[in-house]
């Protein structure tokens, strides 16, 4: 890639990703209180739905840029010499690198914002400081590889499916789609990610919520699902899939077609 291809990459994904998450932010705050072992009401209800906006507003940039940039220059240096048949293949391996590095930047910022959710009378302050003073940086990166394993097979299912739609929807009409059709591509591929992937989004809760000295704070994926199903069953596994389908799948059109947008921009 071009340096101001990398350059546009980095900020149309910074705008996008502080565009979708602000926006978003209390339907997200609804489904992170579904999926709270202490129940939804225990948990705030509907109150200070806002609650840990402070630190999505300053993980949100950095968080989708790093994706982003990651994104586009693997996938640049992947396509060359590569086949038409391996594309998805492309895309697939592309999303995948940059959630690994978008995740060092997310996953801090997730673990303050979902406490704070649960908690709304305690500030994000607060509860930052709390949380490095009794279990130090590694707690702020508690639900790190929880938080990639679903990651990963979400942009696994997500990027292919939405690079698809566009090029048959630009095969269709017989020229590049506009940023408002990447936008309706990118809310059909982030519903359909959302829901495939709610079990591993609701054991990478019950790991990030668990309080320290707790079976799920070690951030063994398999053993939270496995919890999980033995308590509550297939429902406690799709806890919270309508409002993560609803907030992915609107997210997926801002996000997304914010991000074309952007970058046409600035291109």
């Amino acid at each position: 890639m071009e340096p101001r291809e990398s350059w546009a990459a980095l900020a149309a994904g910074g705008v996008a990703g502080v565009c979708v998450d602000l926006i978003l932010f209390p339907l997200d705050t609804v489904k992170t209180r579904l999926q709270s072992p202490q129940g939804f009401r225990k948990a705030g209800g509907f109150r200070g739905i806002y609650a840990g906006v402070p630190s999505t507003a300053i993980g949100s940039f950095p968080n989708a840029a790093a994706f982003f940039i990651t994104y586009e220059n693997v996938k640049s240096m992947l396509h060359h010499g590569s086949t038409s048949y391996l594309t998805p293949a492309t895309h697939m391996v592309a999303a995948s690198f940059g959630e690994v590095v978008a995740c060092l930047i997310r996953v801090p910022s997730e673990v303050v914002k979902q406490r704070a959710q649960v908690s709304p009378s305690s500030s994000t302050l607060r509860i930052l400081s709390h949380t490095l003073y009794h279990e130090g940086i590694q707690g702020l990166y508690r639900g790190y590889k929880s938080t990639v394993l679903r990651e990963i097979p979400f942009s696994l299912v997500q990027f292919p499916l939405w690079e698809s739609l566009k090029d048959l929807w630009s095969w269709k009409q017989g020229h590049v789609v506009d940023s408002w059709q990447s936008a309706v591509c990118g809310a059909f591929a982030g519903g359909f990610a959302a829901a495939v992937t709610t079990p591993l989004d609701v054991a990478k809760t019950r790991i990030m919520l668990a309080k320290a000295g707790s079976s799920n704070a070690s951030g063994n994926v398999l053993a939270a699902l496995g919890g999980i199903w033995r308590t509550q069953g297939l429902p406690g596994l799709f806890a919270g899939v309508v409002p993560r389908m609803a907030a992915i799948s609107l997210g997926g059109f801002i996000f997304l077609g914010t991000y074309e947008k952007t970058r046409q921009l600035l291109l």
